[in-house]
C-alpha cells in the first residue's frame, strides 16, 4: 500500500519561506505525477503545483513565480519550495501521487501538513 508522508510545514511570517517534502513508500514504480494541493478553512481543496514523470510542471496562478515544485524520481519524493509567503497561503497542504506502471489508477494522498503565514 502506498503511503505518503509530508514534512516541513509550520509557522512563518509573511515574506518568509518554507520547503515542504513528501516521501512515498510502498511501491517500486515511479509515479506518473506528483503534486501538492491545499485546503484553507472553509474552502475547497485546490491544486497548488503538479509535476509529471517527464518533469512538466503546472502551477496555480496564485503561486506562480513564488513556489517551485521538484521531484526526485529515484526516491519517489516531491518537494515544494515556497517563497514570498502570504497570509492567504495559510492552509493544510496535501501531497498527492498518481498512477504507476503497476497501478495506473492509483491516487494516493498524504495526511496533510499545516502551513501558517502570519501577517
Amino acid at each position: 500500500q502506498v503511503q505518503l508522508v509530508e514534512s516541513g510545514g509550520g509557522l512563518v511570517q509573511a515574506g518568509g519561506s518554507l520547503r515542504l517534502s513528501c516521501v512515498a513508500s510502498g511501491t517500486i514504480f515511479s509515479f506518473n505525477a506528483m503534486g501538492w494541493y491545499r485546503q484553507a478553512p472553509g474552502k475547497q481543496r485546490e491544486l497548488v503545483a503538479l509535476i509529471t514523470k517527464g518533469s512538466s510542471t503546472n502551477y496555480a496562478d496564485s503561486v506562480k513565480g513564488r513556489f517551485t515544485i521538484s521531484r526526485d524520481g529515484n526516491k519517489n519524493s516531491v518537494y515544494l519550495q515556497m517563497n514570498s509567503l502570504k497570509p492567504e497561503d495559510t492552509a493544510v497542504y496535501y501531497c498527492n501521487a498518481r498512477g504507476t506502471l503497476g497501478d495506473p489508477a492509483l491516487d494516493a494522498w498524504g495526511q496533510g501538513i499545516l502551513v501558517t503565514v502570519s501577517s
